[in-house]
């Protein structure tokens, strides 16, 4: 993985190690995300230790251990998905009352079992990709219907909107025991390995079909690859970079700066832009640990949770381009340039024909039972056309940082 733009990329690993050994893993990574790129071990030191000081002045209510999947010090500054960003401002709006534990680089949980870790106390608070959870939080798939949205702005407005309250926060609660806080958004295309280095740059749907690509944990993600002939397989994770750089697998579906961040870009040749259903990096918290904090603190977390919310909205859009590089001409110094991963556009014709294909409102038959399911869990409200409606209340040209944020927890 390229690491030019991540803030210890000028630091060694036995430097990282050193300090965070001597001032806590979260102090470090909270340092490191507040000084930029090109520190020093010493800057870095010296602003662990402060971070450190700051964070021990008072005794805490309450302990909340965040686990973060697979992020860790070598991919802070490249997706910006505001982990590092809630567990600071949590801490500074209650005062020191709450404080987070940050566990990442996979040291308590990973993308397919945070969510399990979560519901079972090991874990108060977790991210992953609301994909790779719907394994243990099958009501999680309901963002996962082909083409439900339109384009990534569309994605802000329905998790600001309050009727998200009813749609997906409320029956996560019911009937997973989760309190969801915050996500970043895109959209998922399918990254193709270095068989397809040398091929020209893919235009067509029909040059994907039947091609093998690695899936995640959605359930309704693999439907959607299904209808399109993109044989979805379910790859283990450690398996998937081998797969792509060996050629036994053609692709994985992912979005573009999962890619950079999850260190893919050396095995990923070409970037095809289907957006053919979500990419959701999401926060959660236990619930009974939610209940447990009492109302004054619920609302901080929630007030944090929004200004997180706030945070990715803006800061992810400007990474993917300024860092990821995720555009058909990326800049010389982004992640993909140096990769050299080449961005396949793809025009909005061949992404009507791919809607055409796999999405409920044109292809209902292969939805059926997982939409009645989803609908049941919901309150029989038809889930998929309430939030396809939502999702299609703002312009289809609206950049996603003009989205208006509002807190979705008020009516």
């Amino acid at each position: 993985m390229n690491e030019r733009h991540s803030p210890l990329s000028g630091l060694s690993r036995r430097d990282f190690l050193d300090i965070s050994g001597r001032f806590g893993l979260t102090s470090t990574l909270l340092a490191a995300s507040g000084l930029g790129v090109g520190l020093t071990a010493s800057s870095l030191a010296r602003a662990a230790d402060g971070e450190q000081q700051r964070r021990y002045q008072t005794e805490p209510k309450f302990q909340l251990r965040f686990g973060a999947s697979g992020f860790n010090e070598r991919n802070l500054d490249i997706q910006k998905s505001g982990q590092l960003f809630f567990a600071r401002d949590l801490e500074e709006r209650t005062n020191g009352a709450i404080r987070v534990e940050f566990m990442g680089s996979n040291e308590v949980c990973n993308q397919l079992d945070c969510v399990s870790k979560t519901q079972q106390g090991i874990v108060d608070i977790f991210s992953a990709s609301t994909q790779n959870s719907a394994g243990g939080a099958p009501y999680l798939n309901v963002l996962d219907f082909a083409y439900m949205f339109p384009t990534v702005a569309s994605m802000f407005h329905f998790f600001y909107d309050p009727r998200s309250e009813a749609l997906l926060r409320e029956p996560l609660r019911q009937r997973h025991q989760l309190q969801f806080l915050f996500t970043h958004c895109d959209l998922r295309g399918l990254m193709m390995g270095l068989k397809w280095e040398d091929k020209p740059l893919i235009t067509s749907l029909e040059e994907l079909q039947g091609t093998k690509n690695r899936v995640t944990g959605t359930q309704l993600g693999r439907i959607a690859m299904e209808q399109l002939g993109l044989n979805p397989v379910p790859v283990a994770w450690e398996e998937t970079l081998d797969g792509l750089r060996q050629g036994l697998l053609d692709g994985a579906e992912t979005w573009m700066s999962a890619v950079a961040y999850a260190g893919m870009a050396p095995v990923v040749s070409q970037a095809v832009d289907l957006r053919f259903f979500a990419g959701t990096e999401h926060t959660a918290m236990s619930l009974p640990k939610f209940d447990s904090l009492g109302s004054e603190l619920q609302d901080q977390v929630m007030e944090s949770a929004y200004a997180a919310q706030i945070f990715t909205q803006g800061m992810n859009e400007a990474g993917r381009y300024q860092i990821v590089g995720a555009t058909e001409h990326p800049d010389t110094n982004t992640v993909f340039a140096q990769n050299n991963v080449r961005v396949a556009p793809l025009s909005d014709e061949v992404r009507s024909q791919a809607e055409q294909l796999c999405a409920p409102e044109f292809n209902p038959e292969p939805w059926e039972q997982w939409r009645e399911r989803l609908n049941a869990w919901a309150g029989d409200v038809d889930i998929y056309q309430e939030i396809h409606t939502i999702a299609r209340e703002i312009p289809r040209d609206i950049a996603a940082v003009n989205v208006a944020p509002k807190r979705w927890w008020r009516s």
